[in-house]
């Protein structure tokens, strides 16, 4: 398996999406040896994990994170340690290609384009299956436009290239078809799930004080968590808060994330004159993560084009109703939830102030949504893509 992050040293879920599947891969008795391009401790009993390099998560960070194409180009220095986000990805391709001359394995699982030429050189080597999982596309990125050329072409060979290949949702199939002539029949789609066994107990004690004090005197919260990229949509949703605060004054928006949308949003909240009801809370993990979907009346999932989405799963886990994009995979799979065309902002604040005026409506959304969340289980991805590696490897023992 070869992935470019893992938790806790994810920045995105990339990392949680692998580990869920690994975990439910493993409890079906597949041996998995799982190799990341740094040097950490991720406290993970049921897999190996190999370092690539001896580098650590932050320095490999710096570089730049699976989720910033646009800062790919080719600088010349093939040094990953003092190169860029290309010369990781390639010291990668180069130090998976060693570190699989002394392994044996039966099938190669690669996550993401970061990790697809390191795919390609160990089929070459070994002449083995390789499997590419697609957990977004460089059109997605880019939020539905081209996108970095590099890396469309990395997609473009490796996906014609592959054995096999793995779509997140059936949106995400449809962009790989669209984007880059892949034929149906190639693709599976296995969508991504939770795990309901690890979402905490709630605790009586929020993080986010002003706010608690805020909903005692009658304010409501509307809460998005995810990168603050132009693939999340989020000028479509301050825009439609604009709209919601004038018909509601007392709501508040939390924006909890990170990324290179930061400054430009919370300028964009002072010109549409909502600065003091938007609340930016930056990146967050563990107590503060979990209680940003607490503290919310309401999640909000405005992507503009989304592989799947896993944040309106853990919304339904907390117990906060959402209402999320159609151009979202997550949409295929959830179905008590409020939907919305990401660029009708109209809709979108329509439906945001009535979730805010009609508490049974958002109970409602909420106990349903928390029902089909309980019998959602990883433990189906595994059986597919299990079953997905015996017709490989049976076809290339004949």
């Amino acid at each position: 398996m070869l992935g470019w992050e893992l938790p806790p040293y994810n920045s995105g879920g990339l990392g949680v999406a692998c580990y869920q599947l690994c975990k439910a891969l493993s409890e079906q008795e597949v041996d998995i040896e799982f190799i990341v391009p740094y040097q950490a401790e991720h406290q993970i009993d049921f897999m190996e994990i190999t370092a690539a390099h001896p580098q650590t998560a932050e320095e490999l960070r710096l570089a730049g994170t699976a989720y910033d194409s646009f800062f790919y180009t080719i600088t010349g220095n093939s040094d990953y340690s003092k190169g860029g986000i290309y010369e990781q990805q390639l010291a990668y391709e180069q130090a998976v290609a060693r570190l699989a001359e002394q392994k044996n394995f039966d099938i190669v699982h690669a996550h993401d384009w970061l990790t697809f030429r390191a795919a390609l050189r160990v089929k070459e080597a070994k002449n083995c299956p390789i499997v590419l999982h697609v957990h977004s596309v460089e059109s997605d990125r880019a939020g539905n436009q081209h996108g970095n050329p590099l890396v469309r072409e990395i997609e473009a060979i490796s996906l014609h290239l592959a054995d096999r290949i793995v779509a997140v949702s059936k949106h995400t199939k449809r962009s790989i078809m669209r984007d880059y002539g892949i034929p149906a029949d190639k693709i599976e789609v296995v969508h991504n799930s939770i795990n309901v066994s690890q979402i905490p107990k709630i605790e009586e004690d929020n993080s986010y004080k002003y706010l608690t004090a805020m909903k005692e005197l009658g304010y409501k919260v509307v809460v998005n968590v995810g990168r603050l990229t132009v693939q999340k949509g989020l000028p479509n949703l301050l825009s439609a808060a604009q709209k919601v605060v004038a018909k509601e004054p007392k709501t508040l928006f939390l924006i909890v994330g990170s990324g290179e949308q930061y400054q430009e949003l919370i300028e964009l909240s002072a010109k549409l004159g909502i600065g003091r009801n938007v609340l930016f809370a930056d990146f967050q993990r563990g107590k503060r993560w979990r209680d940003a979907f607490i503290i919310g009346d309401l999640f909000v999932l405005p992507s503009v084009s989304e592989p799947f989405g896993l944040t309106p799963l853990e919304a339904a886990g907390y117990g906060t109703p959402a209402l999320i994009s159609k151009q979202s995979g997550v949409s295929e799979v959830l179905q008590n939830c409020l939907k919305v065309d990401h660029w009708d902002i109209d809709e979108m604040a329509n439906k945001i102030v009535a979730v805010i005026r009609d508490e049974t409506l958002g109970q409602e959304l909420s106990r349903n949504a928390r029902n089909e969340y309980e019998r959602m289980s990883w433990r189906e991805s595994g059986r597919k893509i299990k079953k997905l590696y015996h017709e490989h490897l049976a076809g290339a023992a004949a």
